[in-house]
């Protein structure tokens, strides 16, 4: 398996000769190293509804013939829009053919905003990622504050990548993500969803530099994980 980053919280799997992408946010995204018009892909994960995460997602399933995977609202929503969905919802697993997909709990928001008509469509709860494939596991937290169930999490669950949100306002801090990773227990912790926008600037390295009994890695867009 490798598992790579690629800005804000973009993450790419690719496993069991499939491609993943989670929380494709592409267009617009001034941290990505990729075009949505040259995006191969098998598979989309979404945790939530926000703009910054579901992103390029209807353009690049009807393109690639990718089925997206997300909270139930989210994926009625996108079927909508002619998408091919597979819904879940937080607690629940499912096997497809590129890997084991559950959601977690997340603290925060989900919505979809249409700025010009001025309205917000409710797309369900938000929620993280547990993706296992070829006997390893990822942990995406999604947007989320630091909540004590990720214990829980940690324990249910061998982690070998875990990604953080660090950046703040929106989501859990730099502190908050350290003590996340120290109940999640994962060997490797990279942080994400920080310096995208001005108002969730931080220092990844100084993030890094205070987890306690794991690996931090910070990830370029483009650079991955062989596991």
């Amino acid at each position: 398996m490798r598992v790579s980053y690629h800005g804000h919280s973009v993450v790419k799997i690719e496993a069991n000769g499939k491609t993943i992408l989670i929380d494709p946010f592409l267009t617009g995204n001034p941290k990505t190293d990729l075009k949505a018009e040259d995006v191969k892909v098998d598979a989309i994960l979404l945790t939530h509804g926000h703009g910054d995460h579901v992103g390029d997602t209807v353009e690049l399933a009807k393109r690639n013939d990718a089925i997206v995977v997300a909270p139930f609202e989210l994926a009625t929503f996108l079927g909508w829009k002619g998408v091919k969905t597979h819904p879940m919802h937080i607690g629940g697993s499912h096997a497809f053919d590129f890997g084991t997909v559950k959601f977690t709990q997340a603290f925060h928001g989900s919505s979809y905003i249409d700025e010009e008509a001025k309205t917000i469509t409710y797309t369900g709860m938000p929620a993280g990622i547990v993706f296992t494939a070829e006997n390893k596991t990822i942990y995406h937290a999604g947007d989320t504050a630091l909540f004590s169930d990720m214990k829980l999490i940690g324990s249910r669950n061998s982690i070998d990548v875990a990604f953080l949100p660090i950046g703040d306002n929106f989501t859990m801090g730099p502190e908050d993500a350290v003590l996340a990773a120290e109940w999640l227990g994962a060997k490797i912790v990279v942080p994400m969803h920080y310096n995208t926008f001005p108002v969730i600037k931080q220092n990844p390295h100084k993030f890094v530099s205070q987890l306690k009994g794991c690996i931090g890695k910070i990830l370029e867009a483009g650079e991955g994980i062989e596991l």
